[in-house]
């Protein structure tokens, strides 16, 4: 089997964006490493379908072991699983607090810890997360304490990244989108969703995923947080 096949890792595989990203790389003749909790084995022979949760080193590990053992390189991961609790801040629990900085944070330090030693090996690899223009943007009505708490510490980890492996060919970027037209939004609530946005629409998943597509494309982007979100960030 040939090596120079590009591959992609994506976690939160099984729905929603995550879905459209196994798509959109698949479109682009990558092969695929797909990773979520409750996903289903592909009868595409060149996307591997790894069930368990993110935050688990050793689901990490059989991972980046099956992309590198099956398809023998890793170029891009795309740190997609996340978990979003909207409350009050003070109506968060310890298991909120818990279940947040277990998906959002460790999920992503484990995989993109190990990801990142494989490209280090090729001298080449990009790593897209994505975050939430809440962290540029907090909005009223929207509270979102958990999500900046995480996903902020998620685009400063990412410019870290950028820098520390700029010269070992390591590209590190993040999309930060704002509400998106995915199954965990009920149609009753698409009208407020959409006010939410300058343009006064929700995003599509292919907006996000054209977005991972263009910076894995582009060479000479690194440490961009690419705000995919209607102009949310820029104001209201």
């Amino acid at each position: 089997m040939s090596n120079h096949q590009k591959v992609a890792i994506v976690t939160g595989a099984s729905q929603g964006i995550g879905a459209g990203l196994v798509k959109a790389f698949r479109d682009r003749n990558y092969r695929v490493i797909a990773n979520s909790r409750s996903i289903k084995p592909s009868n595409d022979p060149d996307v591997i379908a790894v069930a368990g949760d993110i935050a688990d080193r050793s689901v990490a590990e059989r991972i980046v072991k099956e992309a590198t053992s099956r398809f023998g390189r890793i170029d891009t991961l795309v740190n997609n699983a996340g978990i979003f609790t909207m409350k009050p801040f003070t109506d968060f629990t310890a298991q909120d607090y818990a279940d947040n900085l277990s998906v959002n944070i460790t999920g992503f330090f484990h995989i993109t810890q190990l990801a990142v030693a494989e490209m280090e090996k090729q001298q080449s690899g990009h790593i897209v997360t994505i975050s939430t223009a809440l962290v540029d943007h907090a909005v009223d009505g929207v509270p979102s304490v958990l999500a900046s708490l995480t996903k902020g510490a998620l685009n400063a980890a990412t410019k870290s990244l950028a820098i520390e492996y700029a010269k070992r060919g390591i590209r590190a970027n993040v999309v930060a989108p704002g509400v998106i037209k995915t199954p965990m939004h009920a149609p009753e609530y698409h009208d407020f969703l959409a006010g939410l946005h300058p343009v006064n629409r929700m995003g599509d998943i292919s907006d996000i995923t054209n977005a991972v597509l263009y910076l894995d494309g582009a060479g000479f982007v690194t440490g961009e947080i690419l705000h995919v979100d209607g102009g949310q960030s820029a104001g209201h």
